[in-house]
C-alpha cells in the first residue's frame, strides 16, 4: 500500500518565502502553493519527520486536515464538524485551537474561532466514536487555523516548540535574532563554507553558529524533539528513527571554515561560545570580545553578515550614525568584501557611505526590516580541479 500523502504547511518569515521553497524542493518534495509567508506542499509521514528536523527556515511544520468557506460562525461550526477528525486524532487525544489567525474576513474574533471550532470537533469526535465522554487523556493534537478572504485552512501542529528553537541557545542577547531567520538571510547571499564569514555583533552567536552548521551539513533539528514523536498512529517511530539516522549520517564536523563572531561585551561573547558548545560546532569558530572600530581582516572576499543595534530606545537611537559610519569605514577597509545588514534603521546608506546593491524588504515578527546587501567582486576562479563550489 502506498503511503498516505498530506498537504504540509510551512509558514516562514514575510518576504523568505523562495528561500524556504528552495529548501523543500532540496530535499525532494513537491511544491503546492507558495503564499505571503507560508509554502504548502505534498508529503507522507516521513516527510513530516524529515521537514522538521532537516528544514532551516521554516517556523514549524503544520499537516492540513481540510478547508471550507465560512462567512458565518454556523458555517465555521459546520465546516470544521465536516472534516475527518478521527482520521488524525485518537479517542483519548487531547485537541484545541492553539492558534486562529484573521485577515479579510468576515469572522475575525480569535477566541470565538477557537471555542466555536473546538465544539465542533468535539460533536465531531462524540459522532465518529459513539460515545458521550471525549476524555482528552492522552497525546497532545494542538490545532492552527488560518481565514483568509473567508477561506479557512485548519491543520494540526506536528512541531510543538517553534523550530527556530534549536536546542542550543540557552543564553541570549538583548535583542537576539532568530535561529530561523538568521539561517534565511545566510542563504540569500552568496556565501559559501570556503569563504570567511564575520558577523562584527555577534550577540547570542546566531549567524555564526547557523553558518557553522550549514559548513558541517549538520541538520537543525537533530538536538530537539517534536509534538508528533508521540502520534505513533499517523507517525511510524521508523520514520523519526530513519529521519534522524540520515541526519547523524550526513554531518561532517571535520570541515575547514573560517567563521569569526565579535561582540563589544565579554559577557556577551562567553554566552555566544556556551551556545556554540551546546550546538557542538564551537570548534568551527571564533569568538573574541572586540569593538566593530577595530575590525579588521587579512584576506580578501570575506563576508559580512550581521545584525548590528538599530536603537530601539531613543537614547540609543542618538548613536547609530556613528556607529553605521565605522561600520562603513571598516567595511571600505576590507578589501573587496560584502556586507550584508539586516536592520530596521533607514540611514544606513548615508553613514556607511555608500549604497546598497540590493535591499529586501523582510518582516521580523511585526518589525519591518531590511536586509541591505553590499556586493564585492567574486573571487577569481580557482584553478584546481577539486573545486566544488
Amino acid at each position: 500500500m502506498a503511503p498516505k500523502v498530506y498537504e504540509l504547511i510551512a509558514p516562514c518569515h514575510f518576504g523568505l518565502e523562495a528561500v524556504l521553497k528552495k529548501e523543500i524542493l532540496d530535499l525532494g518534495y513537491e511544491i503546492a502553493r507558495v503564499e505571503d509567508g507560508k509554502v504548502t506542499f505534498y508529503g507522507d509521514a516521513e516527510a513530516v519527520c524529515r521537514a522538521n528536523i532537516f528544514l532551516r527556515t521554516t517556523e514549524r511544520i503544520l499537516l492540513k486536515v481540510g478547508s471550507f468557506q465560512a462567512l458565518s460562525f454556523e458555517e465555521l461550526f459546520q465546516g470544521t464538524k465536516a472534516l475527518p477528525w478521527e482520521d488524525f486524532i485518537p479517542l483519548d487525544g487531547k485537541f484545541w485551537v492553539k492558534k486562529a489567525n484573521s485577515v479579510k474576513s468576515r469572522l475575525f474574533s480569535p477566541s470565538d474561532i477557537q471555542s466555536i471550532m473546538k465544539k465542533a470537533m468535539v460533536e465531531r469526535m462524540k459522532q465518529a466514536y459513539q460515545t458521550q465522554l471525549i476524555p482528552e487523556t492522552g497525546n497532545s493534537y494542538p490545532v492552527r487555523v488560518s481565514l483568509y478572504k473567508d477561506q479557512v485552512t485548519v491543520a494540526l501542529d506536528t512541531t510543538g516548540d517553534s523550530l527556530h528553537k534549536r536546542g542550543y541557545r540557552k543564553l541570549a542577547s538583548k535583542a537576539p535574532i532568530e535561529e530561523t531567520l538568521a539561517a534565511a538571510l545566510i542563504m540569500l547571499t552568496p556565501w559559501r563554507k570556503d569563504r570567511i564569514l564575520v558577523d562584527p555583533f555577534c550577540g547570542s552567536g546566531t549567524f555564526p553558529i547557523e553558518a557553522a552548521m550549514m559548513a558541517a551539513n549538520m541538520a537543525p533539528g537533530m538536538n530537539r524533539s517534536f509534538l508528533s514523536e508521540d502520534w505513533k498512529h499517523i507517525i511510524p517511530r521508523k520514520c523519526w528513527y530513519d529521519a534522524m539516522d540520515e541526519a547523524q549520517e550526513l554531518v561532517d564536523d571535520t570541515v575547514q571554515v573560517d567563521i569569526q563572531g565579535y561582540d563589544i561585551d565579554g559577557d556577551i561573547v562567553k554566552a555566544a561560545r556556551a551556545n556554540a558548545e551546546t550546538a557542538g560546532v564551537d570548534h568551527l569558530i571564533h569568538f573574541q570580545q572586540r569593538p566593530v572600530s577595530s575590525l579588521s581582516h587579512p584576506k580578501k572576499y570575506g563576508f559580512l553578515i550581521t545584525n548590528p543595534p538599530y536603537g530601539e530606545r531613543l537614547e540609543d537611537k542618538k548613536n547609530l550614525p556613528e556607529l553605521y559610519t565605522q561600520i562603513g569605514q571598516r567595511f571600505a577597509a576590507l578589501d573587496s568584501w560584502s556586507a550584508f545588514l539586516i536592520t530596521s534603521y533607514e540611514d544606513v546608506e548615508k553613514y556607511m557611505g555608500r549604497k546598497a546593491d540590493k535591499n529586501r524588504k523582510i518582516y521580523n515578527g511585526m518589525m519591518k526590516t531590511y536586509f541591505y546587501q553590499f556586493l564585492g567582486p567574486k573571487p577569481p576562479a580557482r584553478r584546481t580541479g577539486d573545486d566544488k563550489g
